[in-house]
């Protein structure tokens, strides 16, 4: 197919821009992809305008014997305008599908104009509409791509956060900090517990430290060993460890398995914990009165 065949797209595009704009929107809205709940019309239009300009200058610098790739320079608006859609969309909850078909919807409104178009000549009409079909499937296959990029970047910041919302490093006292640990305790997550703690003391001038392990539901032996990992970390840094929440089941797991906690002091309490280190930092809890 010559390089000629992309001239009825581009006249189409051309000639009635804004009525493909809106017969797009309405193909997204019986397809139920168009989520007024989560774009007002006016946002919606802008960003089906913006991807058909770009669409409109790829095709015609981009598609040369009816053959294209959208990695090409001619393609890099229709790239750039994608990304920062996409973006907004993953960012409000759009879903892959919906994305999809939110792209596949412009076949509709091109289809119907080239039919008009062409409908004496049934030859081109295929030729022209398995084009549209290819760039517009094209077209749907780089957003899927990008979404599920940018959506992957959303989760791993997410889990950063929670991450670190979930090793908060507290100063219970002059000189005394807990970590309290909850959920699981997997290789990574141990990770950033070590290096959360080990600059906490730094900043903090610890010089007892509580793990305490109340809210982890299981102790096996890697998790048992990034325990003593961490306990081993804080006495390199002139610090004690106080490994607390040392429930009966855990002892008797612990035992089981023939872990050897060696040095490390465990209490059963963070209250007992917190005791042993008031003691170690130079105070007393004492009582003032009976009630």
């Amino acid at each position: 197919m010559p390089q000629t065949a992309t001239t009825n797209i581009l006249a189409i595009l051309e000639a009635d821009f804004n009525g493909i704009i809106e017969e797009w929107l309405g193909t997204q809205v019986s397809e139920g992809v168009k989520r007024s709940d989560l774009f007002s019309d006016s946002e919606s239009r802008s960003q089906n305008a913006e991807l058909l300009k770009a669409f409109s200058k790829g095709v015609r610098a981009g598609v040369v014997d009816a053959e294209f790739d959208l990695e090409d320079t001619a393609w890099e608006d229709l790239r750039a305008v994608l990304a920062d859609v996409t973006k907004e969309r993953v960012n409000r909850g759009v879903t892959p599908t919906e994305m999809a078909t939110f792209v596949l919807a412009l076949k509709s409104p091109l289809f119907s104009r080239l039919e008009a178009m062409l409908s004496d000549d049934p030859s081109s009409l295929i030729q022209e509409v398995m084009l549209v079909t290819r760039l517009v499937d094209a077209f749907a296959i780089y957003t899927n791509e990008v979404f599920i990029e940018e959506r992957e970047l959303i989760i791993e910041r997410q889990r950063e956060e929670m991450m670190e919302l979930s090793t908060p490093v507290v100063e219970l006292w002059d000189r005394v900090l807990t970590l309290p640990l909850i959920g699981t305790l997997d290789s990574a997550r141990a990770q950033e517990v070590m290096e959360n703690l080990l600059q906490t003391i730094l900043e903090r001038q610890a010089e007892v430290v509580i793990l305490d392990i109340t809210g982890v539901g299981t102790v096996d032996t890697q998790v048992a060993q990034h325990l003593l990992r961490a306990a081993a970390a804080v006495r390199l840094m002139g610090a004690e460890c106080i490994i607390s929440g040392i429930s009966p089941m855990i002892a008797q797991t612990m035992v089981q398995l023939g872990i050897d906690v060696g040095t490390v002091s465990t209490r059963s309490s963070i209250r007992t914990a917190l005791a042993d280190a008031l003691k170690t930092v130079g105070y007393v809890i004492t009582k003032t009165r009976d009630h």
